[in-house]
């Protein structure tokens, strides 16, 4: 890894769970949760990864995080510009314990991720306590209260329990838990998908506003593309273990390379003015494939609407699609330069920057 400006590069990572059946529990098959997956995530940056569930997406970042160990594959890390790159999937559990420190994770459900016996003062305070960082409870109440601060939520709450709070509140509680150790990178897996519309909002410019203040790198799950052209710089779109189409924000939603992208685009709640043709969403038929059992040639193959004898035959090779003077856009889709497929305006999008920019978030305790 050579890009000083790259936090984290993740090169041909797999997760394969085995198919154990019978008396003898013999393993008579995988399931291919992930299956060579390459990316990397710039410093500063919100690289989306989205899909549909089983898709593999939270197993790759779980993986990221040796929360699930990879069956294969690196995850490079590079904590500062200067410093070299660590290969988290080779690491003892001793030098992992101590790289952790170096990432944060914030999870869907703020009602389950957060212990209700527990008050938040002993939450937020659990990673200084555990690696003894902080022995001085007057310290530890001090940088408590910093970070719910730093996250729009008055310090005087710290005593109080979980149950205490609004959902809203609980995921800024959560937030705070992920920063206390100032991690440069984030794994958010679908960290406002809980929430209703309006708290969803309230979480996202909250965690832009965050990302400016400490230049923090997040890899952002979803399965949600409403809320992605708002949060990320560049999105990856994974389908049964595979990233199938990757490039800038802007131009994924303008203009998709892959039909996948294009059907999961077509959900995208717009506004639509009176006389106006009504957006066709696209319904792929069939289920998400099997990852025990990839189908042949392009996993996608059995619901695409654009088949072709060479789709079901051969597997597409993940290539860049870009133009001269373009910013790389990847697709793995054998007529990625032929199609013309539909994307979303910016101006359609029914959740836009305007409209999150527009909501407090200063004193706002919803």
């Amino acid at each position: 890894m050579e890009n000083h400006d790259v936090v984290l590069e993740v090169e041909k990572l797999t997760k394969h769970f085995p198919i154990i059946r019978g008396f003898l529990r013999r393993t008579v098959g995988q399931v291919k949760a992930v299956d060579g997956v390459s990316f990397d995530v710039r410093r500063g940056e919100t690289l989306a990864l989205v899909g549909e569930s089983g898709s593999g997406k939270t197993t790759t970042g779980r993986c990221i995080l040796r929360a699930v160990e990879p069956t294969s594959g690196k995850i490079l890390f590079s904590e500062t510009p200067d410093a070299p790159p660590v290969d988290i999937a080779t690491l003892s559990p001793r030098d992992l314990r101590f790289m952790q420190r170096h990432l944060g994770m914030i999870f869907q459900d703020p009602y389950s991720s957060l212990n209700p016996r527990l008050t938040v003062l002993d939450i937020i305070g659990e990673p200084f306590i555990t690696r003894n960082l902080i022995r001085n409870h007057r310290q530890l109440e001090d940088r408590v209260a910093e970070l719910l601060h730093s996250v729009r939520l008055d310090p005087a709450y710290m005593r109080r329990y979980p149950h205490a709070f609004s959902g809203g509140q609980r995921q800024r509680i959560a937030i705070a838990r992920a920063l206390a150790l100032n991690p440069p990178f984030i794994v958010a897996d679908e960290p406002v998908s809980a929430l209703d519309v309006s708290v969803q909002a309230q979480i996202l410019r909250l965690l832009k506003e965050l990302q400016t203040e400490r230049q923090l790198a997040y890899l952002f799950i979803t399965h949600n593309l409403a809320v992605v052209e708002y949060i990320s710089d560049r999105v990856a779109v994974m389908y049964v273990g595979n990233i199938v189409e990757l490039g800038d924000t802007p131009n994924i939603f303008a203009r998709p390379r892959h039909p996948y992208t294009e059907a999961l685009l077509s959900a995208v709640p717009v506004i639509e003015k009176s006389g106006d043709k009504k957006r066709e969403h696209i319904v792929l038929t069939g289920d998400v494939a099997d990852p025990a059992k990839v189908p042949s040639g392009c996993h996608f193959h059995p619901r695409c609407p654009h088949v072709a004898a060479i789709c079901r035959e051969q597997a597409p090779p993940f290539i860049n699609v870009a133009g001269p003077g373009e910013s790389p856009h990847f697709s793995r889709c054998h007529f990625a330069q032929e199609l013309t497929l539909r994307g979303v305006v910016k101006k359609e999008a029914a959740i836009g920057a305007e409209a999150i920019n527009a909501l407090p978030t200063e004193g706002d305790l919803t």
